[in-house]
Order: structure tokens, then C-alpha cells, then sequence
């Protein structure tokens, strides 16, 4: 497969309409490919919290509908990154959505894990409940959102559920870069997947991006990853070397805590 990365930046001087407009071209770009992920809250910023409400759509508003667009016109399958959805009560999630080649949305995940402690997404925002995967011609696809990295149980979760390939989309800080990439490392070892995790560049809310978006394989090794400015990564990987890796070191095949407990005899 071919996967392409788009590390898109934002910043403050931008439109929400013109980031749509441009991520729609740069997706464009990426003919060819199988997958393209976008970022965290690209449209508005993962950490510009006063612009969240007015900036929330309904799922199928202006972003679903122009990213559904940009899919079906490049050919891809694509995770769009997330966005601030306003749903029908009127709470606010952070939103990702993935879109088939024919501009179909094949899924949606709302970000369980939710950052700020007492301030910010973790007050402003609903949390999701379910774990998605969606089923890829080459490959399942486990979804996750920033700071759901560091919760290592939702990607057991998302590995139970058939995942081999783990879609981290983020607006991760630059101050706290050093946990993305070992995170991001981790998460592949310990559950013998891909892991495409992708950022984005820019300063917003007055907080840096860290960028370095990556695609780690299943022994934990990166395959390629940007720097610090708005970039395409794109890089090949073999999907069934997930197969092989569990064939070749069944460690999964071990584990003993987390699992359903044994059915007993009346």
C-alpha cells in the first residue's frame, strides 16, 4: 500500500473555509495513493478552544461534505481527520471521518479521550464510546485521536477488533514531542501493527505544533518521518507483514490479564 500523510498547517491567518479549500487540493495531489490521513482538528485548530463553538458543523456539514468530494475526485480511501461536530442536542465532539474511493463515508469516531484536565476539550466536549475500525481492501484500520495515544487499552481494544493498522490523527505540542514518537513507537510493539500517525505544523491557541508526523511496522521501526513545517510523508508498506509478525513472535498469543475471564462449570 501507499499511504500519504498530509501534515497540513494551521494557523491563525487562515480561513476555516481556505484550510478546507487547500486540504482539498493537496488530497488532490495524492492520486494514486491508497490512503491519505489529515490531522486532528485542521480546520480550526486542536487547541483553539474559543473558536470551537462557532466553528462546530453537523456531521454532514461543510467539512464532510468537501472532504467526501476530495476522496472521490483523487481516487483514495481517506481519513480526514477530525473536526468540531455540534450533533443534534447540541453537543460538541471532536469528530473524525473516513470516506471511501467512491466519496462515501465509511465511518466516524468520536475522540474518547478527551485533553485538558479541567479546561479546554475536556470540558467543552462530549466523549465518544465506541471503538471503530473500518475494513480496507489490504488492511483494517483501528481510529484513534491524540491523546488517546497514551491509553494503551483502546488500542487492545482496536487490535481485538481486527485492526492492523493504527490511524493516530493529532494536534500534538511540540513542547511534548518526545512522548508522540515514543508513544507512537510503543503502541506499534505492543500490538504488532502499523501505526500512521500524523500531526500537524503551525502555531495555534499560542501553542506550537510538533509536527514529525510517522509510520512505524509492527517491530516497532520508522519507516518515515517529517519535520517540523507542513508536509506530505508518503511511504509504502506491506500489510501482511502484520500476519507475519504475530506468526513470527506470537506474543499476543500470551497475554493473560484483560481478557474475558474463563466460563465455569454449574
Amino acid at each position: 500500500m501507499r499511504a500519504s500523510l498530509i501534515q497540513i498547517a494551521v494557523n491563525p491567518d487562515e480561513s476555516v473555509n481556505s484550510r478546507r479549500q487547500r486540504a482539498a487540493s493537496l488530497i488532490a495531489d495524492q492520486r494514486g495513493a491508497d490512503l491519505v490521513v489529515l490531522p486532528e482538528l485542521w480546520p480550526v485548530g486542536a487547541f483553539a478552544y474559543t473558536s470551537f463553538a462557532e466553528e462546530a458543523e453537523p456531521l454532514q456539514g461543510p467539512t464532510h461534505d468537501i472532504m467526501a468530494k476530495a476522496a472521490a475526485e483523487a481516487g483514495v480511501w481517506l481519513h480526514a481527520g477530525s473536526f468540531v461536530e455540534r450533533a443534534a442536542d447540541g453537543t460538541l465532539y471532536n469528530t473524525a471521518l473516513v470516506f471511501t474511493p467512491e466519496g462515501e463515508r465509511a465511518a466516524a469516531y468520536r475522540k474518547v479521550h478527551r485533553f485538558g484536565f479541567d479546561k479546554g476539550e475536556a470540558v467543552m466536549m462530549g466523549a465518544g464510546e465506541e471503538l471503530v475500525t473500518v475494513a480496507l481492501p489490504e488492511t483494517t484500520l483501528g481510529l484513534a485521536t491524540c491523546y488517546d495515544l497514551r491509553f494503551p487499552e483502546m488500542f487492545r481494544g482496536l487490535v481485538d477488533a481486527g485492526a492492523e493498522t493504527l490511524i493516530v490523527a493529532a494536534g500534538w505540542p511540540e513542547r511534548r514531542r518526545a512522548h508522540w514518537t515514543l508513544l507512537a513507537r510503543a503502541r506499534a510493539v505492543e500490538n504488532q501493527s502499523y501505526v500512521l500517525a500524523v500531526g500537524t505544523a503551525g502555531t495555534h491557541g499560542g501553542i506550537q505544533q510538533a509536527g514529525h508526523s510517522i509510520v512505524i511496522d509492527p517491530w516497532g521501526e520508522v519507516l518515515a518521518e517529517a519535520g517540523a513545517d507542513e508536509e506530505v510523508l508518503s511511504v509504502e508498506f506491506d500489510p501482511s507483514k502484520v500476519a507475519a509478525t504475530r506468526e513470527q513472535f506470537p506474543a499476543l498469543k500470551d497475554r493473560r490479564l484483560g481478557l474475558a475471564p474463563p466460563e465455569t462449570g454449574e
